[in-house]
């Protein structure tokens, strides 16, 4: 097993420069911060190759820029004048190591300098047992990444299936007449603006715009909160009880537009001021051909398009009661909705698969980086190993 030593030992951590956006000159060298690349620009203030490492956002991030550049003032930078170790081999070793975990300055979460020293690393072997231990690393962790590159456009395309799918709610409407939402539904309504006032840790649920999802219509029900209706508010206690079936839309916030259709899981509970309740005429509707409609693109586009070209962060309630609907067979609405739901389901499923192999090969990655550098494992005998064992 390998020796540990404070980071101090192994490499100095130079901090990134100011560089405002008015004063880039797009160039040949990588601009880069806590995120990442972010541009180009003429010069650079660190060597080739480079190791970056996030000091504010996204700290303890750690980028390998091969060809130099510019670490701006959110981040480290560690070049070949800050160290005598093996830059590829040090790259993965701080990759062992938590850097995250070390540093949270009160108000704004950073990675000071001071406590990222402390941080105990492998000690580093002979100069060609770095380079061995880094060239084993590049070949396995570069084959890592092809699979894992590969799964992460199966799930885009997965995604975009998706919401194809879902958009076929509307296939038997191009020749049928529309109807406007509000002559269908027997109510939209939402919550009361003062109910925030009486959330606690008991009472009936209390359906926020967190309880809703981007890509589904099953409600969220993680980090649910309870609410106790005060006695003078019962009439609108009435209106905003959610009944099963209710279609529940986000009316503001970085949720608007958001739909869940109500299940028993949310039966009897209340929706707040940021929730539009949907009840459609169960004769005439179908709970889940509505959810559906609401949520596909097509909807969404007119829904959600503001008229400046923006995205809006707001919707009324006659907005959704003013919403053009087809007039089509409520039988035909649930035969439809079902063949929706069946394919969302095996997308789904085969997304949740792939989401669980990613994270597999990241633990796969993150364990050969951890025993290459620390000395557990041989890497000129681990060599021939493939990522399937």
């Amino acid at each position: 097993m390998t020796d540990l030593l404070p980071l101090k030992r192994i490499t100095r951590l130079t901090y990134g420069d100011a560089l405002a956006a008015d004063s880039r000159v797009e160039g040949e060298y990588a601009v880069v911060g806590s995120g990442g690349v972010s541009g180009t620009h003429k010069s650079r203030n660190f060597r080739a190759p480079g190791i970056v490492i996030g000091r504010k956002g996204s700290y303890g991030s750690i980028h390998w820029v091969p060809g130099g550049g510019f670490a701006i003032d959110t981040a480290y930078y560690i070049d070949e004048t800050c160290t005598s170790a093996d830059l590829r081999w040090l790259y993965y070793a701080l990759q062992a190591v938590d850097l995250r975990g070390v540093s949270q300055d009160v108000g704004v979460p950073g990675l000071s300098r001071e406590s990222a020293y402390q941080v105990l690393l492998p000690a580093a072997p002979p100069l060609e047992e770095q380079r061995r231990i880094a060239d084993f690393l590049d070949a396995k962790t570069s084959r890592i990444d092809e699979v894992t590159n590969a799964m992460q456009s199966e799930i885009a395309l997965l995604i975009q299936r998706r919401v194809q799918t879902i958009d076929r709610i509307w296939e038997p409407a191009s020749s049928v007449p529309r109807m406007r939402l509000g002559y269908t539904t027997s109510l939209v309504t939402s919550g009361s603006r003062g109910w925030s006032d009486y959330v606690s840790d008991s009472g009936a649920l209390f359906f926020r715009s967190a309880n809703l999802q981007p890509d589904s219509i099953q409600p969220k029900l993680t980090n649910s909160v309870y609410v106790q209706i005060p006695a003078d508010s019962a009439t609108e206690a009435i209106r905003a009880r959610i009944a099963d079936g209710d279609v529940l839309v986000g009316i503001t916030g970085a949720n608007c537009g958001w739909v869940a259709l109500a299940n028993g899981a949310v039966t009897g509970g209340y929706v707040s001021q940021h929730v539009c309740l949907v009840r459609p005429d169960r004769h005439r509707i179908s709970s889940k051909w509505l959810a559906y409609l609401i949520a596909s693109p097509s909807v969404q586009d007119r829904l959600m398009g503001s008229q400046y070209g923006g995205t809006k962060t707001q919707l009324s309630l006659p907005d959704i009661r003013d919403l053009r609907v087809p007039v089509i067979p409520i039988e035909e609405q649930e035969k439809l909705s079902g063949e929706i739901t069946l394919q969302v389901n095996r997308i789904d499923s085969l997304r949740s698969l792939r989401s669980r192999q990613l994270g597999l090969l990241a633990e796969r990655r993150q364990a050969l980086i951890t025993t290459a550098v620390t000395g557990q494992i041989d890497v000129s005998t681990a060599s021939g190993r493939g990522i399937e064992e």
